[in-house]
């Protein structure tokens, strides 16, 4: 690790080093004007690595990667990445453009160890306005920058009735690779109707930890509900509709969230496929696990007895109310984003909405109260007024071609909305 001067300037500094701020370094690298450094307290990246189960593919192509969407002769490309790692030919001969995870992660990391404006082990604590930017006070000393990028990391997301559970057999998904799990003979409730949750319930049924007893999968959703891909609803991961939704008043961006859920928080349909095939077999056969699935329901409470957990159920189809015991409690209930505590020095001059979550410009930038010269700019942060996009791998290339241009003041990655198949706004009527 390249050793820092105390009085370090530079252009641009980010917080967190996921893959959204990932790909702004990996643009940025092709800037030789912009000085930039990127922080991590973590010692060496790493992404969702407790997930990483083999066979689990990705939901996007591959070509949304760190680059290719604005900068397709970046050397940081997955296509380069398959060339230097001597399988382009190998996996153009597979014909999917839905990749495993690993290979993804594996490309992530490939590109992170070929930055040198990367800086892992070091946790920036304080990030204050000063003359010209702002002061990144981290644990090698500070640096001044004139505008941040903010990772916001994501966290796991429980419900209020598991947080006094937890422990070595009540945990979330997240980093269920890295725990010792043995679950033979035992009885196990998994929590979550998404991918995640359906990837714990296949894992346990291929044995991973042991043959259980008995495995109930939990969701709140109606049903277990496929991921809808359909070529139309991919159309809300472009720019174009980016812009369109940002420019809605609040309630209907809320009603449209909810609306387009399932366009990137549903199952794969080939792992649903997979994991009805094995439930049906072992109806057939009589033999393994008994296997309960329970769509609509609520987990509204969740005590530990003699017998184990105790896990109360709300029917919503019937209104009624339904107990389950279980030995093992596995929690698929996704993440949440959350600020980094260093910015807690500018929270007071930051703009919030009505529910007190920051009010996230056009270009990604987080609006304050007082004029700067410096601009504080987030990324997976602006959900509500971007849309579902934007918590997605789909649009990070582009987003930051949007922040860098900001950055440089000029258009050095085109971004202007390319000719869009659906109309989404009025205003755009007439347009050829």
């Amino acid at each position: 690790m390249t050793s820092m001067n105390m009085n370090d300037e530079v252009d641009l500094a980010s917080v967190g080093i996921g893959p959204f701020n990932l790909s702004i370094a990996a643009l940025a690298d092709e800037v030789p004007e912009l000085r930039m450094r990127a922080f991590e307290r973590r010692p060496c990246f790493a992404w969702h690595p407790g997930l990483l189960f083999p066979g689990s593919r990705m939901q996007t192509s591959f070509l949304k990667d760190l680059v290719s969407a604005v900068s397709p002769t970046n050397r940081h490309s997955f296509i380069n990445y398959l060339v230097e790692r001597g399988r382009f030919h190998a996996f153009l001969a597979a014909e999917s453009s839905a990749i495993e995870r690993r290979e993804f992660a594996d490309y992530l990391g490939w590109v992170a160890q070929r930055l040198p404006s990367l800086r892992f082990g070091v946790e920036v604590r304080e990030l204050r306005a000063s003359s010209g930017g702002f002061e990144v006070i981290h644990d090698r000393g500070r640096t001044h920058a004139r505008h941040v990028v903010l990772g916001t990391g994501r966290v796991p997301a429980l419900p209020e009735c598991a947080r006094p559970r937890l422990g070595e057999r009540c945990f979330h998904a997240i980093d269920a690779l890295a725990r010792t799990i043995d679950v033979r003979g035992a009885r196990v409730a998994v929590v979550g109707g998404g991918q995640t949750g359906a990837e714990i319930l296949l894992e346990l049924l291929r044995g991973r930890w042991g043959e259980p007893a008995r495995v109930d999968w939990i969701s709140r959703r109606m049903n277990f509900e496929p991921l809808d891909e359909s070529p139309f609803t991919n159309h809300l991961f472009t720019p174009g509709f980016v812009a369109t939704f940002h420019g809605l008043d609040q309630a209907k961006r809320a009603a449209l969230l909810e609306r387009h859920k399932l366009s990137g928080d549903g199952i794969s349909l080939a792992t649903l496929r997979e994991l009805h095939d094995r439930v049906y077999e072992r109806l057939v056969a009589g033999e393994g696990p008994a296997i309960e699935l329970m769509p609509g329901r609520e987990l509204i409470g969740l005590d530990e007895g003699n017998r184990g957990f105790e896990l109360a159920l709300h029917n919503q189809l019937d209104g009624a109310s339904e107990p389950v015991e279980a030995d093992w409690v596995i929690l698929c209930t996704g993440l949440r984003e959350q600020l980094p505590a260093c910015v807690e020095p500018l929270l007071p001059e930051l703009e919030l909405d009505e529910l007190g979550a920051p009010q996230v410009g056009e270009r990604f930038e987080l609006r304050r109260r007082t004029r700067s010269e410096g601009r504080l700019y987030i990324v997976n942060g602006g959900r509500k007024t971007h849309g579902i996009a934007e918590s997605q791998l789909s649009l990070m290339a582009w987003r930051s071609a949007v922040i860098l241009n900001d950055v440089l003041g000029r258009s050095r990655f085109v971004v202007e909305r390319e000719r869009q198949l659906i109309r989404w706004s009025s205003r755009e009527a007439g347009r050829s």
